[in-house]
Parts: structure tokens; C-alpha cells; sequence
């Protein structure tokens, strides 16, 4: 069996991870410093905090904004619900807006629509490793946090995914396009959110008291991040690699590939097509061994019982993720695509 996803890892990683093991100092220390430094330094940015998880750095993004009950916070439906707890932690009043059709990021127009007074922020997501139209968003004036846990890596006009807002957060899933297991980052040229978000990463040792947070990531997680960062450009090579394999089976069969809009570098962290009838695909590639899967579960609008969502629903209903990291084999790139051409013929 092909899995839809894996982590890619080698001996410089378990290296790593040794190392931390063997210094006796696994907690956060040395070097989860200075994987916060390299990624920093890395995507163009003052300030990072490493953190436990993606959602613990959305969480504590909206924090350090002094977002709360009353205030709105706007979103895409077409994105895993990690964003939405992140805005019910705080009390906050999600506010739920449309997908474009062709680049599977949130659509601006109807993002602008939703723009009211009690606005506070909005979590941009660059889906599947596409940057959505950032400079527009930013334009509106309202505070950005840029989700980069897929987008890791990719540009917008020459400047990286995660330089463009008042912060950004990253994550290290296992699946993710650098993975630590676990763990996340806020990153942020802002010195007093960093100062913020630190601050509020743990508990101890502190002279007052406040509620803070057991937020922290650990030296084990940092050593790999370290490890896996500097492989990053080889990562994308490889799965820009695939998906020039597969956007030719998929001209041939007539099917649109990914669309990238000029100006914008995809990374392909996830292969995204829309076809009529996605599960009967699904199960038969399955039956090849193969796994593809839906890349969202359910969209946020589903969850919420909100109606009016007539492209995300499109979108949600028709897309299919195809395996693309850069740890399949050309054997196994070879079986994918002629999967694909059996399952679709």
C-alpha cells in the first residue's frame, strides 16, 4: 500500500534526534532556539516562538492580539477545524467566508464582504502549498495571521509565505512538509508580540502570575526541525518533480491540473484535482493500493450548519488528494500514475 502521506527521514535526522537524546537536555533549551533563529532567518522575519503544535500557535497568535469575546475573526470553510478551535479558545466569533474554485484559497471578494467593525484579524491558510492572494488581503487593513503549515517554503512574488502578515504560524506534523512529529512556530517581525507569545508559552518560574501556558516544544522536536529545515529546497524540488509527472497524466485525460496563478510558487505539499465523481475514484485506487484521500475532512461552513456556500461545497465534493512527498519511490511514482490513468479510463 501507497500511503497518502510520510514523513521523509534520514540519518541526519535520527543523528539529531540522538544527539538531544544523549546531551540529557530534551526539553526546550539550546536548540529549539535556534531552530526558532533559522526559521526566522530562513522566511524574512524579526522573531519566532517554537511552540507544541500549530493550533497552540494560532492560539496564542490571537491572544497576543488581544482578541476575545465580541470580537470576529475571519476564516476560509475549505480548511481543517485547527483554526476554528484556535478562535473558540479565545471566546471569539469565527466568521466563515468562500474558496475560490480554481486555487482552493480563501476568495477575496467575498472575504471583503465580510469585513465589519468588530473584525480583529484574519487567518489566511495558503492551501496545499499555494500562496492565496496575499498582498490584496493585506491590503484591507485589517491584522493577517498567515497559516503557513502547508505552505512552508513557497513564495509570493519572490518573498516567502510567512513574511506578509503581523504574524504567521507554522507547523511540524508528522505529515507536514518538515516534520518534527509535532510542533508548531510564530513567527513575526512585531518584537513585542514575540515578547507576548514567549511570555505566554510557559508557566514557570515567572514573578507574578497570569494564565499562561504548557506551550512548550521539546529539544528532540527542534533537532529534527533543524535537520529536516535544512533539506527544505531538496523536499520541494522533489515534489515539484511529481506533480510535473502528474499534471502530464492529467493533461492527457483532459483533467485541469493545479492551477497557479503567475507570481505565485506552489510546492505541491498536497496534489489537488477536482473530478465528477471523487469517491468512486477514491475506492478505486484503493482497490490498486493506493491511498488518496479528501484533503479536507468536511468544510467549516458543514460543521456550523451555515448555509450559502455553494463553491465550497463544489470544491469539498469533487477534490481529491493524490500521495505527493518526496519520499516515494519513482517505482511507486510509476504505479500512482498509472493508477490514476486505470482509474480514470
Amino acid at each position: 500500500m501507497i500511503p497518502h502521506s510520510r514523513p521523509t527521514f534520514d540519518q541526519n535526522d535520527f543523528d539529531g534526534a540522538l544527539q538531544v537524546l544523549k546531551s540529557g537536555q530534551i526539553v526546550q533549551g539550546k536548540q529549539t532556539a535556534r531552530f526558532e533563529e533559522n526559521l526566522s532567518s530562513l522566511i524574512g522575519v524579526r522573531g519566532g516562538v517554537a511552540v507544541s503544535s500549530g493550533t497552540a500557535a494560532l492560539h496564542l497568535a490571537l491572544i497576543s492580539l488581544g482578541i476575545g469575546k465580541g470580537d470576529e475573526v475571519i476564516l476560509p470553510s475549505f480548511v481543517c477545524t485547527a483554526p476554528l478551535n484556535a478562535i473558540y479558545y479565545v471566546g471569539a466569533t469565527p466568521v466563515i467566508a468562500e474558496v475560490d474554485r480554481f486555487t482552493f484559497n480563501v476568495a477575496v471578494n467575498d472575504l471583503k464582504k465580510r469585513i465589519t467593525k468588530k473584525t480583529k484579524a484574519v487567518i489566511v491558510p495558503h492551501m496545499f502549498g499555494l500562496p492565496a492572494d496575499i498582498a490584496d488581503i493585506v491590503s484591507l487593513g485589517v491584522p493577517i495571521i498567515e497559516d503557513c503549515a502547508h505552505s512552508i517554503g513557497s513564495r509570493y512574488k519572490d518573498n516567502y509565505t510567512g513574511s506578509f502578515g503581523v504574524l504567521s504560524i507554522f507547523s511540524f506534523y508528522a505529515t507536514k512538509v518538515i516534520a518534527a512529529g509535532e510542533g508548531g512556530m510564530v513567527l513575526s517581525d512585531n518584537e513585542q508580540l514575540i515578547s507576548i507569545i514567549r511570555h505566554l508559552r510557559d508557566y514557570d518560574e515567572k514573578d507574578d502570575f497570569a494564565v499562561r501556558y504548557n506551550y512548550k516544544m521539546t529539544d528532540i522536536q527542534a533537532a529534527l526541525g533543524i535537520s529536516q529545515l535544512k533539506k527544505l529546497s531538496l523536499f520541494i524540488q522533489k515534489r515539484k518533480e511529481i506533480a510535473d509527472k502528474y499534471g502530464r497524466i492529467f493533461d492527457d485525460l483532459r483533467i485541469p491540473a493545479p492551477f497557479v496563478p503567475k507570481g505565485r510558487e506552489h510546492i505541491y505539499y498536497r496534489y489537488v484535482v477536482l473530478l465528477e465523481n471523487a469517491q468512486r475514484f477514491m475506492d478505486s485506487m484503493m482497490k490498486r493500493r493506493v491511498a488518496c484521500r479528501r484533503p479536507v475532512f468536511k468544510p467549516l461552513h458543514r460543521y456550523l450548519g451555515l448555509p450559502g456556500y455553494a463553491t465550497t461545497d463544489l470544491v469539498w465534493e469533487r477534490a481529491v488528494s493524490i500521495p505527493i512527498y518526496p519520499s516515494l519511490t519513482d517505482e511507486e511514482v510509476g504505479l500512482i500514475t498509472d493508477s490514476v490513468k486505470l482509474a480514470l479510463s
